[in-house]
């Protein structure tokens, strides 16, 4: 699966609603992977708007958001990836079956979005789910995925989601 030097690794992140982590998961690693990547997401059953505790951590942190509404899958399993990542189980099961072989992944974690409370409750699952998907983002452009066989890009992209949910630890890249 060797890339060539120069082209974009297309990834495309799926959640349920569209709504928070994939959104969010999108916008992180379109600008911290600068040009290398370019990043999509999509729900298995969208929400009808983005969740404003999503946008407002993504204008606190400066992350340039593209104002892309929840869109289904639909239409986008034709398309060629180069990555496919779940952020949650229920998008998982739904998963459609993608052309050309790209690296599937699974990163679940918490949905944001479905924790009740008082606002700062809310706000801090927001912002753990913010600082997880970027963690998990660091460790995906870190990765030299240009001189990787798809076996071990797979591996390796799989495994940060393996990370765990608390504070990810360091992996060896090389």
């Amino acid at each position: 699966m060797t890339m060539e030097r120069g082209r974009q690794f297309r990834v495309l992140f799926l959640c349920t609603g569209n709504s928070a982590r994939s959104q969010m998961a999108e916008a992180l690693l379109n600008a911290k992977g600068k040009g290398r990547f370019a990043a999509q997401s999509a729900g298995s059953q969208p929400a009808d708007r983005i969740n404003p505790l999503a946008l407002e951590l993504l204008r606190q942190h400066a992350v340039p958001w593209s104002g892309r509404q929840p869109r289904p899958i639909d239409g986008l399993e034709r398309e060629p990836w180069d990555c496919v990542i779940t952020v949650c189980d229920r998008a998982r099961e739904a998963c459609p079956i993608f052309p050309g072989q790209p690296i599937v992944a699974h990163w679940g974690m918490p949905d944001p979005a479905a924790v009740v409370g008082s606002e700062e409750t809310r706000r801090a699952a927001f912002r753990e789910a913010f600082l997880l998907l970027g963690r998990r983002i660091d460790l995906l452009v870190a990765l030299p995925l240009e001189k990787l066989e798809r076996l071990a890009a797979e591996a390796r992209v799989r495994a940060i989601g393996n990370a765990g949910l608390g504070i990810v630890r360091p992996m060896v890249l090389l």
